[in-house]
């Protein structure tokens, strides 16, 4: 997706702006605790989910305060049970109080969406589908999301307007239609994956007469599906994508397209439950 560098400066990026959006000029209920006070306490799940977002977790309380210990009992990727601990912590009572909202918003996103991927890929385990996000995120969350949908057994589509070429249905309107459209890819990097989205088999036909390698379906029905892929059989790599669900994704994935792509990943999703609990000195 990138370098260890830029995904941990990514990472960073993303924690400073959160702290500062809760933070602001200072945390009022936090002062009211002494400041000698420590405390320590533990990271708890309240359901079943795959972990993943422990890189922000350290990131958000070290901003705070570097001297705070954490201890992970899972790492990302891991299945957690409903009721286990997933880290304990300590430090000073402050810091740990400032950060535990930042912190438990990374974790139970970012475990939503490894959680959420998690069932498409086994749903569809018995198939060649692989499962694609799309760049349906939220601002300042995107390498995070996609990280997520990775930890959870996906695959990345692009990771913005800059590493992919996907012409949509309104370039295709700008550019004069699927032929000239594909004709003004001719000065793109080899390297850059350039894919169509057609809505009918005589766009998929056009495209593939074009040259296109990498086709997205939009909309399509199951049995359009299942005659695209006779179609292009040794000529483009199908992506099914459009209003996929949990009860679809199987019998759409049976139709022998390669990938899915599910904006619902990173865009739909309901938040991990989970807890911190803490005990302070005296």
């Amino acid at each position: 997706m990138m370098s260890d560098n830029n995904f941990k400066t990514s990472i960073q990026s993303c924690v400073e702006i959160a702290i500062r959006e809760d933070l602001g000029d200072g945390d009022l209920t936090a002062s009211l605790i002494p400041e000698d006070k420590r405390g320590e306490g533990s990271i708890i799940s309240r359901v079943d989910c795959i972990l993943c977002g422990t890189d922000w977790v350290e990131r958000t309380f070290h901003s705070l305060d570097s001297s705070i210990q954490l201890e992970w009992h899972h790492k990302d990727g891991n299945r957690v049970a409903s009721g286990q601990s997933i880290c304990s912590l300590a430090g000073p009572a402050r810091a740990l109080l400032t950060g535990e909202r930042t912190a438990l918003n990374f974790l139970q996103t970012l475990s939503a969406v490894a959680t959420k991927t998690n069932h498409y890929v086994r749903a569809v385990a018995h198939t060649k589908a692989k499962i694609l996000d799309t760049r349906k995120t939220m601002p300042n969350l995107r390498i995070a999301l996609k990280y997520a949908v990775k930890t959870g057994g996906g695959e990345n589509h692009r990771v913005g307007l800059f590493d992919g070429v996907l012409i949509k249905e309104n370039h295709i309107i700008a550019g004069d239609g699927i032929s000239n459209a594909m004709k003004s890819t001719k000065h793109i990097d080899e390297r850059i994956t350039i894919q169509i989205e057609v809505e009918s088999l005589p766009q998929l036909r056009e495209a593939i007469d074009n040259g296109a390698t990498s086709i997205l379906l939009d909309n399509f029905t199951l049995q359009s599906m299942r005659d695209a892929v006779r179609i292009a059989e040794g000529k483009a790599l199908l992506e099914a994508s459009g209003g996929i669900t949990l009860d679809s994704i199987v019998t759409i994935a049976e139709t022998g397209v390669d990938r899915i792509s599910i904006g619902a990943l990173t865009k739909d999703i309901e938040a991990i439950d989970l807890s911190m609990r803490l005990t302070f000195n005296n």
